[in-house]
């Protein structure tokens, strides 16, 4: 079970169209969640890996260097 406070501009849009539609309000938050979850984790992730990688002091490999190590065309 979760619980969540909506800004009430969101909140009227959602009932708004639950109304209209006949469905639950969970079905469309739902919906939302699944539309969109992957990209927020993607984001997420992302800097989280950027930060590790930053903090390690590795040195970054220019991306020319990597494409040309691997015969690839830049």
């Amino acid at each position: 079970m979760l619980t969540i406070r909506l800004p009430a501009e969101i909140e009227t849009r959602l009932n708004v169209l639950a109304e209209t539609t006949n469905r639950p309000k969970s079905f469309y938050v739902r919906e939302a969640l699944e539309r969109s979850l992957e990209d927020i984790e993607d984001v997420y992730l992302a800097e989280n890996a950027l930060e590790r990688f930053r903090a390690s002091g590795e040195k970054a490999i220019p991306l020319e260097d990597v494409m040309k190590e691997y015969g690839l065309e830049y």
